[in-house]
């Protein structure tokens, strides 16, 4: 679709199939593990559905638009995308990622990767110097979350890939919390992008399902090559459902972002919260970043109540957003970061990250954020009350 539209149009039209012989509006689904050929010597484009599927093939295509980019793929979950992109490595090679990565790329890149012998150097993304340090001789890409999970540091993905570059190397981004939506990593200079497609653009809490995007020739080959070697790809009714969602992607995005920054705003401003990491407060350290490189701060947040005991408690008292694993849903979520999504992490590798026993990581969906903020201060008052006692 033309430039001159905003995402807010072209996400609706990425996702639309319309079917050229009925006129259907959306993508049919293709359940067919094989496709017959016309004869001996010519081949439809699909033969095997492990290789490629046409309803697939949509939700490949329309997040290759939307990221700007030229080839997607599609995996059936986040880690599973993430895997096949970093397994686009080899024996002897070497990686830099975020030191504050998710808790099961964390496991990947720990417990995996090594057995294949491929090595990695943890960094701050936020410390250039650092950057620039850690590359080696067989370093091949660096590999950034930005926003992190939990904390929401925001890497500068534009001064990362100039440095990558300078040593002849990949920038792999996931851009998982903000989608193309708020930000758009290979405009910014890097050569491919991951999402946990469950989160947000799924967005919905009913599938798993993992997304790849690049622009560059041969890593698209490269993860083609895994995809369908190792078989992780994205079941077709998934597909289906993924396409339903990322038609709602841009409206969900705005209202959960207005959320987030109504209810940083509100706990910052509350004596009984210890900190709050949210990237659209003019008080994060990476604000200005944030506000150079995407669109706006995204729908998820994290504060710190200064215990594992006022957070339990605080958990306990509040009523609106679901207590579960997982983000990016139309329903909000309240998660643990220390026993759930980075459990993988050893507790002291997670305290030097900040990762803390009183940190809860929020999740903005579709609810009034009115009842949102009445509900926090609820729970709130009673975790005081508890704890004080």
């Amino acid at each position: 679709m033309s430039e001159k539209f905003s995402f807010n149009t072209k996400v609706v039209h990425a996702s639309l199939g319309i079917d050229e012989a009925t006129g259907a509006l959306n993508t049919p689904l293709h359940l067919s593990s094989t496709f017959h050929q016309p004869d001996f010597d010519n081949y439809h484009e699909f033969d095997y559905a492990r290789s490629g599927n046409p309803t697939r093939q949509a939700v490949e295509d329309a997040i290759a638009k939307l990221e700007n980019g030229t080839h997607g793929f599609a995996f059936a979950t986040g880690m599973a995308a993430i895997s096949a992109a970093l397994l686009t490595l080899s024996q002897g090679d070497h990686f830099i990622i975020s030191g504050d990565v998710y808790g099961g790329t964390f496991r990947l890149t720990e417990q995996i990767l090594p057995r294949f012998g491929i090595t990695h150097t943890f960094v701050d993304m936020g410390d250039l110097d650092a950057v620039a340090a850690a590359f080696q001789e067989n370093t091949k890409l660096v590999y950034v979350e930005t926003p992190s999970n939990p904390l929401m540091r925001m890497t500068d993905i534009a001064a990362v890939a100039r440095l990558a570059k300078e040593h002849a190397c990949y920038t792999f981004v996931d851009n998982t919390f903000l989608t193309p939506a708020l930000q758009r990593p290979l405009d910014l200079g890097a050569d491919l992008v991951v999402h946990s497609a469950t989160k947000f653009i799924g967005g919905h809490s009913d599938i798993l399902a993992g997304l790849v995007v690049t622009n560059n020739e041969e890593l698209a080959k490269q993860v083609y090559f895994m995809q369908n070697s190792t078989g992780g790809v994205l079941g077709v009714q998934d597909c289906w459902l993924l396409l339903r969602g990322l038609k709602t992607l841009a409206v969900r995005m705005n209202v959960g972002t207005d959320s987030a920054q109504k209810l940083a705003e509100f706990l910052q401003g509350d004596d009984r919260v210890k900190e709050v990491f949210y990237p659209g407060l003019a008080s994060h350290p990476d604000y200005d970043i944030q506000q150079k490189q995407a669109d706006s701060a995204g729908a998820v947040l994290s504060f710190d109540l200064g215990s594992e005991e006022a957070a339990r408690q605080f958990v306990n008292h509040a009523k609106l957003p679901v207590f579960s694993v997982s983000l990016g849903a139309v329903e909000s979520i309240l998660s643990y970061p220390a026993r759930m999504s980075h459990a993988a992490i050893p507790e002291e590798e997670r305290l030097k990250l900040g990762i803390t026993p009183g940190l809860l990581r929020f999740s903005a969906g579709l609810e009034d954020i009115a009842d949102v903020i009445a509900d926090f201060e609820q729970a709130l008052a009673y975790t005081v009350e508890r704890s004080a006692r």
